[in-house]
């Protein structure tokens, strides 16, 4: 696996690394975390990160996006991370490209660039960009072994989802010979201040239990989004997890209106959720998957595609 995409880092001077929109800790870890790589590593190279902006992981460092023009792409290299379609890559521009590649981890859905490398085996795309340097015997520093366990931590749940194995833990040990703080990132990511706490008692309260089935849901308006104060994303993704433990419940979904759509956040402790997903032009894991439909019907709709998928129990 990576032949090809080493043998074209190798070759291109100007690398552009996109990753999916409305980024998680998996999309940025992997994205600033083979920058740093490839900096380290092939110092004569220019290399840019690009897409929409890193919102609740601008802690991370780097992790302000760059703003180049559409000729930048004349000649380039561009690797997409974490975007199991085209359709969820933030910036299309990736196509002007003279090659383009790809490193993810979701099933397969599509083809879309010109090299692939897909392995469902892994519980994050930063656990394959780890790989990626321990085959080649990369010098990993610091600073690119930072943003790549933020992103393996964050998709694997602190380690805890099924998708954790023996190889994400060794991956993990060399990024933690790095001199990592873990510390530090388990506390940029999970610490939170008593209002935030107290907040989400507001969003447990809100819980439903769709048409009398194992599906729970939570749908949040834009006028409650505004009145948190909370980005969709962080509300989207960091609330959705509050109704994993609750009895009788297999699938749970975290709506979220953001401007004219409604992010879907969807989860299952047992059933294989993505083709759900996918239907509404998403995608992921069996267990994890995200969407994006237009308005609170839609996803009414999605709720009874996912009590219909549990009914016959696959």
């Amino acid at each position: 696996m990576f032949e090809k995409l080493v043998d074209a880092i190798k070759k291109y001077d100007r690398i552009i690394i996109h990753r999916h929109s409305h980024p998680d800790g998996d999309a940025l870890g992997s994205q600033l975390g083979l920058r740093q790589l490839i900096k380290d590593n092939y110092p004569g190279k220019t290399v840019y990160v690009v897409g929409d902006a890193a919102g609740r992981y601008a802690f991370m460092a780097g992790s302000a996006m760059d703003e180049i023009p559409d000729s930048a792409y004349d000649g380039a290299l561009a690797i997409v991370l974490d975007s199991a379609t085209e359709g969820l890559v933030s910036d299309k521009r990736f196509k002007l490209a003279a090659l383009t590649a790809r490193i993810d981890h979701h099933l397969y859905c599509e083809t879309f660039t010109a090299l692939e490398d897909i392995d469902t085996s892994y519980e994050s795309a930063s656990g394959m960009v780890a790989q990626l340097a321990r085959e080649q015997g990369w010098t990993v520093s610091r600073v690119a072994a930072a943003a790549i366990y933020t992103g393996m931590v964050t998709d694997s749940g602190r380690f805890r989802y099924d998708s954790t194995s023996a190889r994400t833990f060794e991956l993990a040990a060399m990024l933690a010979a790095a001199g990592i703080d873990t510390e530090e990132i388990y506390r940029n990511l999970y610490a939170r201040d008593l209002e935030s706490v107290k907040r989400q008692s507001e969003f447990i309260r809100k819980i439903r239990i769709f048409d009398d089935s194992c599906v729970a849901y939570i749908y949040n308006t834009a006028e409650e989004v505004r009145a948190t104060g909370l980005e969709p994303e962080a509300i989207s993704r960091g609330m959705v997890n509050i109704m994993s433990d609750i009895k009788g419940v297999d699938i749970w979904v975290n709506f979220t209106e953001k401007d004219d759509f409604v992010l879907c956040e969807l989860r299952s402790s047992r059933y294989n959720i993505n083709p759900v997903a996918v239907k509404y032009g998403g995608g992921g894991h069996k267990k994890a998957s995200g969407a994006d439909v237009k308005d609170f019907a839609m996803a009414m709709e999605m709720l009874a595609d996912l009590k219909a998928l549990a009914a016959t129990g696959d």
